[in-house]
Formats: structure tokens, C-alpha cells, sequence
């Protein structure tokens, strides 16, 4: 059974107050809170440091055995080295999840390249070829030049997803290249015509797989209540 899993990028925010999360909820419960309305987060907190398995069994302990962690690789591997040469720093940060995958809790990892960063086809193949067996991963591409057939081909032959990214600056083309699908949903706003637009693209999408959205995490709780109302809506 395929599932829509609908979150935002990331729960630490006291600004959620007194909107999303309760006044008087210490922040160490923040995410226990979360995960009783949505049912899975992006994790930025690993583009920069590693994360010790203490801190990812506390994760685990805090949410229901049905919540998934989708994580951003470390900028070591898409950053700093741009995805030459990476396989050891990509199979360190792969092993470094395994409480979450022992756990069923992991979600696809994200790969997020460098906004400058041109196509290099060459490059795209060797670096998925070194990805660890069962990786569930997602691409996203930050220059225009990677939206060609060339890339597609590659990403489907390793069943990695191309993450479909909106912003005011940039939009995915609205290609599936593997077996789930991975939105990332960046505008401050949506309007209720836009949310629903939206509703139809992703529900045209659950079927074919598991479906992964997260909008943006801002000072306010929009992005939390644009993604409950998604998981609602597409129950009914």
C-alpha cells in the first residue's frame, strides 16, 4: 500500500506558538507534538553535523512507528566535494542512519547540489553508481542545465527520484524517474487555488508509489498547516 507522507523541513520552531504548537509546550516535546498531526519531516540539522545515534533513538522514541525522517546529505558530499569522488563520505553518512532504517523510520535521503552547479552527466553516473544498496534517494537540481533526458535516464536506471522543487525562482519539471515521489515546496504562500492545484498533481502521484512532500519552514506555521490540510484532504 502506497502512503502520502506530508511534512515540513524541519519542527524546532518556538515561533510555531501559539498557532501550531501549544503556549506552554517546552521545546524537548516539540517534536512528539509534531508527530501527532503530520506524519513525517525533512532533517536539515544533517547538511552540517553529524547525528549520534542517541539523538536518533530519541527522535525514534518520540514519534509513532508510522513516521518517517527523510534527511538532506551532509554538504561534505554535494557541497565540498560536489559529488566527485564522494562514495566513502556518502557510505559514512548512509551508515551513520542506520538506527532510522533498522527502525523503519527513514525515509528517501536528499540530495541537494549547489544552485551553480552545472550538468555533468559523467559525474551523475558515478556518484549513483556508489550508493549504497537500498538507498532510497532523491536528487534535486539547482541550475537548469540538469533538466535534460540524459539525466532522467540515469536517475531512473537507479531508481532515484528527481525531487520536483518550487520556489519563486525555480520549478522542477514535473518528471517521475522512480518508484515514490519527493516535492519540495518552497514559496511563502499558497493560495487556496494553488493548494488545490497542487492537491490534484500529488494525488495523481499516490497510486504509483509513496509520495513525499515538505513545505518550507518559516517563522510562522503556515507550511505545517498547508501539509496537515494535504494529508486530510487526500484521505477523503
Amino acid at each position: 500500500m502506497t502512503r502520502l507522507y506530508a511534512g515540513t523541513s524541519g519542527w524546532a520552531y518556538a515561533s510555531w506558538k501559539p498557532g501550531f504548537y501549544p503556549p506552554k509546550l517546552a521545546s524537548a516535546k516539540f517534536l512528539s507534538y509534531y508527530a501527532t498531526r503530520l506524519n513525517t519531516v525533512e532533517v536539515n540539522y544533517t547538511f552540517r553535523a553529524r547525528v549520534s545515534a542517541k539523538l536518533l533513538a530519541g527522535w525514534i522514541q518520540a514519534t509513532p512507528a508510522h513516521f518517517k525522517f527523510a534527511v538532506k546529505a551532509h554538504q561534505r558530499i554535494t557541497h565540498i566535494l560536489r559529488l566527485h569522488s564522494a562514495a566513502r563520505s556518502t557510505s559514512e553518512f548512509i551508515a551513520s542512519l542506520e538506527p532510522l532504517r533498522e527502525a523503519d523510520r527513514l525515509g528517501p535521503v536528499l540530495f541537494q547540489l549547489p544552485p551553480f552547479m552545472r550538468c555533468d552527466t559523467a559525474l551523475l553516473e558515478d556518484f549513483l553508481a556508489t550508493l549504497p544498496p537500498g538507498t532510497r534517494a532523491a536528487m534535486e537540481f539547482r541550475h537548469t542545465s540538469w533538466f535534460v533526458d540524459p539525466v532522467y535516464e540515469r536517475l531512473r536506471h537507479a531508481n532515484v527520484a528527481l525531487c520536483w522543487a518550487e520556489s519563486e525562482k525555480l520549478e522542477t519539471p514535473d518528471i517521475s524517474t522512480a518508484d515514490f515521489r519527493y516535492f519540495r515546496l518552497r514559496k511563502p504562500e499558497y493560495s487556496a487555488s494553488a493548494r488545490k492545484a497542487l492537491e490534484r498533481r500529488i494525488s495523481d502521484s499516490i497510486g504509483k508509489g509513496d509520495v513525499f512532500v515538505y513545505f518550507k519552514h518559516e517563522d510562522t506555521p503556515e507550511g505545517a498547516f498547508y501539509a496537515e490540510a494535504l494529508g486530510k484532504n487526500s484521505k477523503n
